[in-house]
């Protein structure tokens, strides 16, 4: 095998060591959340520090492949990809640890009315999902588990919209729970941040596989909507 096919397979195993990490930090999370549990919320703040660890490893092993070579067409792409996804996962750890310091502010288990109301076991399940099978968009490389996976993220998008609202309610009905209520609100936040930027890991994913950008079409698209909205 030639030097830069090694080389780029170290890349892509570290990435994916730091995928498993940050996978555990997020499910670990769920559970502190809902069992009120102190010592594994801090565990997962603790273990951040690892997370940051490999986020770093990760970028000068890319900065020394591309000291080693010059990458042209896939294997440059796969690098460019590398180096953004790295990001993502170190911001997703740092969504992780802020779930965990929410959970430390609960005193007790959170109320199963207040789970019903605001949707956030399926949330966080979602975004949990979400998370895993873009790791196997990268890992095998499939562009198109990866564009089905930014269409995901609406799911997320429409319980974090209601998310205020429904939590006001519980807060009204329940004075005496109100910073149970809050800490929850600040993790269906956090869990909207996730699947946001899993949608960023799958565009990379498609960049690399297929050499297109779609960065911000969206956002295009909404423009050129409220554009001919406007003209009408």
């Amino acid at each position: 095998m030639p030097h830069i096919d090694i080389e780029l397979e170290r890349l892509r195993v570290k990435l994916l060591e730091m995928w498993d990490l940050v996978e555990y930090q997020l499910q670990s999370g769920k559970e502190a959340m809902l069992t009120a549990d102190q010592e594994l919320a801090k565990l997962i703040i603790k273990r951040d520090r690892k997370v940051n660890q490999f986020d770093v490893k990760i970028d000068r092993m890319c900065e020394n492949f591309f000291a080693l070579f010059t990458p042209v067409a896939v294997d440059l792409r796969m690098v460019l990809a590398v180096l953004k996804i790295n990001a993502n996962l170190e911001r997703i750890g740092d969504t992780a640890e802020g779930i965990a310091r929410f959970a430390q502010k609960l005193e007790e288990p959170i109320e199963p009315e207040l789970l019903e109301m605001t949707q956030v076991l399926p949330m966080y399940d979602e975004a949990l999902s979400m998370f895993n099978d873009c790791r196997l968009a990268f890992k095998n490389g499939d562009p198109k588990l990866a564009k089905a996976l930014i269409k995901r993220d609406k799911i997320l998008n429409k319980i974090y919209r209601k998310s205020d609202t429904v939590v006001t309610k519980y807060m009204e009905k329940h004075p005496d729970r109100i910073s149970e209520a809050l800490a929850l609100l600040s993790i269906i936040k956090k869990l909207e941040r996730v699947g946001d930027q899993v949608t960023n890991i799958a565009e990379e994913v498609i960049f690399y596989r297929e050499a297109k950008v779609i960065k911000h079409k969206g956002d295009k698209k909404k423009k050129k909507n409220g554009d001919k909205n406007n003209e009408d």
